[in-house]
């Protein structure tokens, strides 16, 4: 089989692999989707924390069951790809989305740009009809509801959504979906004019919100949000930044504030983002920017994070 491996900064090459053994209670699975992560951008470009090369990324995955004992040969599946031990403090309590001794499926070990995986069956969920489109954004889509689930968001409340990258748009449609009111603090002027046409979401008007929720991973953006959480609300960093982050001690304590992080997604967020896709509640459709063929990810990683390029989701293609 071939398999895109990220073997150092900036570089991809494209290897040839024997198709990986199957043990008893795994599955055999061909990819059929790959979506492309901010996750896996930031490998790329070297800036990735919790990182190590050489490395198989992709771990937002549309799968076609190959063989295994629990499922069905041609059924189309997802994977929750944060794989846990089950015994730590956190698992014990069914966060396993935050691990002690957490293995993320493309950041941790090799992922999904490569012709077949095999993962454990208690990490694989049945696609039950939804299209390979949907499968493969399933993921980022549970990260997106799991922030908007840590902060108990309600009908009628003001939030800021900082950034709209996939999750932040994700972000916005979940806290829409919840019944709230939410603006988004963008500077790229193509990704504003997407909120607004997709999302009926307009630009950052308020002073202060209930809720302001990060998922731009940028040191500069996440301080400044600080500024930004009105008096007994909350701020939710669901973006991820390498380094120390520093606010007002006194601003903060007078609002008697809420900071809270939001990390990966339980299997409640993934049942909860594909009961929404199956009942049509969410079209990933105008979503997806750019699909991408399989031969050609060594050349797109080059550029696919340049402005110019408007790239909102990308999405590639399984080997045919």
């Amino acid at each position: 089989m071939q398999q895109w491996t990220c073997t150092q900064p900036g570089t991809f090459e494209l290897q040839e692999a024997e198709i990986p053994h199957r043990p008893h209670g795994f599955s055999l699975l061909r990819i059929k989707a790959i979506g492309i992560c901010g996750t896996d951008i930031h490998a790329f470009a070297g800036n990735q924390p919790f990182f190590q090369y050489p490395r198989i990324l992709g771990h937002e995955l549309a799968l076609e069951v190959v063989e295994s004992n629990r499922f069905t040969a041609g059924e189309r599946v997802t994977i929750i790809p944060y794989f846990n031990c089950q015994t730590c403090s956190a698992c014990v309590q069914g966060k396993t989305n935050c691990c002690e001794n957490m293995q993320v499926f493309g950041v941790h070990t090799d992922g999904g740009m490569r012709e077949y995986i095999v993962v454990e069956d208690r990490y694989i969920l049945p696609g039950n009809g939804l299209t390979s489109d949907e499968l493969a954004l399933v993921e980022p889509l549970s990260i997106a509801a799991h922030g908007v689930r840590r902060g108990k968001i309600q009908a009628g409340e003001k939030v800021l959504v900082m950034g709209a990258g996939p999750i932040g748009l994700f972000t916005i449609l979940m806290a829409k979906i919840k019944g709230a009111n939410v603006e988004v603090a963008e500077p790229n002027p193509a990704r504003l004019a997407f909120c607004e046409k997709n999302l009926g979401v307009s630009s950052a008007s308020q002073t202060t919100y209930q809720t302001v929720i990060d998922a731009t991973g940028n040191k500069a953006a996440i301080e400044s949000g600080f500024a930004k959480i009105a008096h007994g609300g909350q701020y939710i960093l669901i973006g991820l930044q390498k380094e120390a982050i520093s606010f007002i001690h006194p601003e903060f304590h007078k609002r008697e504030a809420t900071l809270m992080s939001s990390r990966n997604a339980t299997i409640a967020d993934f049942t909860y983002v594909m009961d929404l896709l199956k009942t049509q509640k969410i079209d990933v459709n105008p979503f997806i920017s750019h699909l991408f063929d399989w031969s050609t990810v060594g050349a797109e990683f080059q550029s696919i994070h340049e402005p110019e390029r408007k790239i909102i989701k990308a999405i590639i293609q399984g080997k045919k």
